[in-house]
């Protein structure tokens, strides 16, 4: 995954807010990845992966991509995060979107329509959604359903926080 890498310069960190789970908040360990654009090492986006309980495996991967990120629109469909997760286990079978389907979820008094996308892979579970300042964020799960109680756990981690 050369292309995570920084190719020159020292990170500078996204210029938004990542909405995710807090690490503090997360029973096992967590770490972060930043995509940056080859050319000029802009940040076009966020990836943090929660492994459950210290190395048993990771058990959720969260995106956040800006607009114009070339992650956000793959050529097969499977969005990129469910690439990332499905290597970071070690599954190398090959996977593809079967339906995509739209979902209203409650936040209190605000409505949030959630993309949830069914995989070939039913241990993978996939929900997009978003934000009114152009980001998408993705939550893909690995053998564990995403609930409605997620997209409440799911707050913004401040850009600081990823800065070198």
């Amino acid at each position: 995954m050369a292309f995570l890498r920084r190719r020159s310069g020292t990170p500078a960190g996204p210029d938004f807010d990542v909405l995710a789970m807090d690490p503090g908040d997360w029973p096992g360990d967590f770490g972060a990845a930043l995509l940056a654009d080859p050319e000029d090492g802009s940040c076009q986006g966020i990836f943090l992966r929660y492994d459950l309980l210290g190395g048993r495996g990771p058990s959720m991967l969260i995106g956040n991509l800006c607009e114009g990120s070339p992650a956000r629109e793959p050529e097969d469909g499977v969005p990129f995060e469910v690439r990332q997760l499905f290597a970071a286990i070690g599954n190398d079978e090959p996977v593809g979107v079967v339906e995509i389907e739209d979902f209203p979820v409650m936040l209190g008094d605000d409505l949030l329509i959630v993309k949830k996308v069914k995989l070939s892979e039913s241990r993978c579970s996939c929900v997009q959604f978003g934000r009114s300042d152009g980001i998408q964020v993705t939550v893909a799960t690995w053998d564990r359903p995403i609930t409605d109680d997620l997209y409440k756990l799911l707050k913004p981690l401040p850009a600081a926080m990823f800065q070198a």
